[in-house]
């Protein structure tokens, strides 16, 4: 894997495809810089070799060129993220962008805009991913977050640059964690997979059960198993249709000697709101009219215990709705002991929309190994897909 550590950018133009994707508030402010964030090591390290750097992203899903979607918006802070000003031209091609290329010194950065404002970008049409090839010498991909898409910017653009190609550091780390999971892990391995559906999760289920011991389910999955095993659930979420996957699953990880650990007790509701009334009740006798929203206590025991003597864990999905403060503490305590068992020299890798927005919510971001910037790309990585942004890199 060839990354910007492998190439001298010294008087270079790095053309570096980001994901600047990030949250804006109504006055288009920036409300959470992570991505920002992790792709700064590749911006400096170009920068510091004396190289400069083109940087293309997108920026939500435009139909017009609205504005709000303008990446205009993110020059402050990704300038205080760098620490110096970043230059912006409002096209991604054309003669204005070829202008401020040109005029670009070792040493500076410049913002395209949104990629997205060309439907070419999304259908991923060669002859635009040519044209934006001609504003680099080299090109870095560090989007992990798009490398499941075959657009212009993230697959198709590479072509053009047979041999100055290569792996920015955010991606190439990306990359290497979820390897470290799939194929050089140390064992017990532990995946933890929540979420509400099974349906959503059942291809990485079959991919990482030749390669776990232990399989915590938890979340409004569970319950799909708790019924399929004659449990009583209640009103609780369930997936009537993939009763019997649930019951293969089982059967398969036995198969394998995979321990599949369900949730025992439930925090259960009589509705979905914060002003519930709950109790806590054993998972499979939940009584007509109520729902499991979260996991009990003695849930909360097993998982600690599984996790304690785990060397390598991957958390994709939450135990509970944790969005709910009523219904948090699964996932809290959970996380929790993620972080206890990496302080203890476990691998713990974290990724998927809600398991990164509960990691970010109980401010366990430094305490676990790595958290996924990219929720779509970890979970086809983890399904055994290859990506098409990756493969490109490869060619």
């Amino acid at each position: 894997m060839k990354t910007v550590n492998d190439i001298d950018f010294k008087e270079k133009k790095a053309l570096i495809r980001v994901d600047f994707n990030v949250p804006l508030d109504d006055n288009f402010n920036v409300t959470d810089d992570t991505r920002i964030r992790a792709a700064k090591p590749t911006i400096l390290k170009i920068l510091e070799d004396g190289g400069s750097c083109i940087l293309m992203s997108h920026l939500g899903r435009p139909k017009n060129r609205e504005d709000e979607f303008s990446l205009r918006h993110i020059i402050k802070s990704l300038s205080d993220v760098l620490g110096m000003q970043v230059k912006f031209v409002d096209d991604c091609i054309g003669p204005k962008v070829a202008e401020a290329v040109s005029n670009l010194k070792s040493g500076e950065i410049l913002l395209l805009e949104n990629l997205r404002y060309y439907e070419e970008e999304t259908k991923g049409d060669r002859d635009f991913a040519e044209k934006l090839s001609k504003f680099g010498d080299v090109y870095v991909n560090d989007a992990f977050g798009t490398a499941h898409r075959a657009h212009a910017s993230t697959a198709i653009i590479a072509d053009f640059f047979p041999e100055d190609k290569c792996f920015g550091l955010l991606l190439a780390s990306e990359v290497e964690s979820v390897k470290k999971v799939l194929e050089t892990s140390e064992k017990p391995v532990t995946a933890i997979i929540g979420g509400a559906k099974v349906s959503s999760k059942i291809t990485i289920i079959e991919n990482i059960l030749d390669k776990i011991d232990h399989l915590i389910i938890g979340g409004g999955m569970a319950f799909t198993f708790i019924k399929a095993q004659d449990g009583k659930i209640g009103s609780s979420l369930v997936e009537d249709d993939k009763q019997e996957l649930a019951l293969e699953i089982l059967k398969e990880a036995k198969k394998k000697n995979v321990s599949v650990h369900l949730p025992v007790d439930a925090v259960i509701a009589d509705s979905f709101s914060e002003t519930a009334n709950t109790q806590v009740s054993a998972v499979n006798t939940i009584p007509d009219g109520w729902m499991g929203l979260d996991v009990g206590p003695e849930t909360n025991k097993i998982f600690e215990e599984v996790l304690a003597a785990s060397k390598t864990i991957l958390w994709n999905g939450p135990v509970g709705v944790f969005e709910m403060d009523k219904f948090a503490e699964g996932t809290k305590t959970l996380g929790q002991n993620i972080a206890k068992a990496t302080q203890n020299g476990a691998f713990s890798l974290v990724g998927g929309g809600d398991s990164v927005a509960a990691v970010h919510k109980f401010n366990l971001t430094n305490k676990v190994s790595y958290v996924s910037t990219g929720g779509g790309a970890m979970l086809e990585m983890l399904e055994g897909k290859t990506l098409p942004g990756i493969q490109a890199l490869l060619k």
